[in-house]
């Protein structure tokens, strides 16, 4: 297939919602006051998963203190965290019989500690409920605070999941209060101790593929053993706009030159997204 820049959202970048098993499955955690990245960052596979059981947590509420471009999830009007949220993770893994879990949560800049010590006891009400259940975390970058991340780290996730999102280039667009380089430092801090790093670039935004190349080899430096690479979908015309849609063969390249960048665990495609399948790409 052509890998030609395309100004229209092709057909096949569309999938069926199932609002069925999405509704179901939405009913159950709103009784539980639980949200979901999957609903609040209008992922396009939200059918596809919600229909197998299966949804990345969102905790520390369903609003954001950054204004990330490409984001989709609710800016402002923050509130404290919620004392009960922990358990009702709990009982809602034990409810969907998850065996792998993917926990991430909104960035929260007004917390002194950005949310560690709530991550925490999330993954340890988590395990408690659930022994032996496996869990991935989708992190903030704490905004540098290396005593909050380590408290995090030291619970000991399976994989530690930290996107840098997109080429260093568009950070001042396209993530204006992160920076890649601290991005970095995350993912090595937790490589360091000795956890499965993971990280994950959209696509579309802008880059060059000389830019997404050269992404690749400071992942590895860092020490990330999974990378995701999915197309971005702008949520609407009030977020970065879509420059350029790429076809399943430029992705095999990507993923090709990721691997021989030494990256262990290349997920590639249109529609993958962090968190996508992440219990068989989870899986080393």
């Amino acid at each position: 297939m052509s890998n030609a820049a395309l100004t229209k959202k092709p057909a096949w970048l569309r999938k069926q919602l199932g609002f069925g098993a999405t509704a179901a499955l939405k009913a159950e955690l709103r009784g539980k006051n639980l949200h979901t990245v999957c609903e609040s960052a209008k992922c396009p596979n939200i059918g596809e998963c919600f229909s197998r059981k299966t949804a990345t947590f969102l905790i520390l509420g369903n609003a954001c203190t950054r204004t990330c471009a490409f984001c989709a999830v609710d800016k402002g009007g923050v509130t404290p965290p919620d004392p009960h949220e922990p358990d009702n993770v709990a009982r809602m893994v034990k409810e969907m019989a998850l065996r792998y879990v993917v926990i991430t949560s909104v960035t929260r800049d007004d917390l002194p500690d950005g949310g560690a010590a709530h991550y925490v006891a999330v993954m340890r009400a988590v395990r408690r409920e659930n022994p032996g259940v496996l869990i991935e975390l989708l992190i903030p970058d704490f905004a540098g605070n290396w005593n909050a991340l380590d408290m995090v780290l030291a619970e000991r996730p399976d994989v530690l999941n930290h996107n840098v999102e997109t080429v260093p280039s568009l950070y001042p667009r396209v993530r204006p209060g992160a920076d890649f380089q601290l991005s970095l430092d995350v993912l090595r801090r937790a490589a360091g101790c000795g956890l499965t790093a993971k990280s994950g670039i959209m696509l579309g935004l802008g880059e060059t593929e000389a830019e997404l190349i050269a992404a690749f080899a400071p992942l590895q430096k860092a020490g990330v053993r999974i990378l995701t690479l999915g197309q971005y979908l702008a949520p609407s015309r009030n977020h970065a706009p879509v420059v350029r849609y790429y076809e399943e063969d430029f992705y095999e390249r990507l993923g090709n030159a990721a691997r021989a960048a030494g990256i262990e665990k290349v997920f590639a495609g249109p529609f993958v997204r962090s968190s996508y399948m992440a219990e068989k790409v989870g899986a080393l």
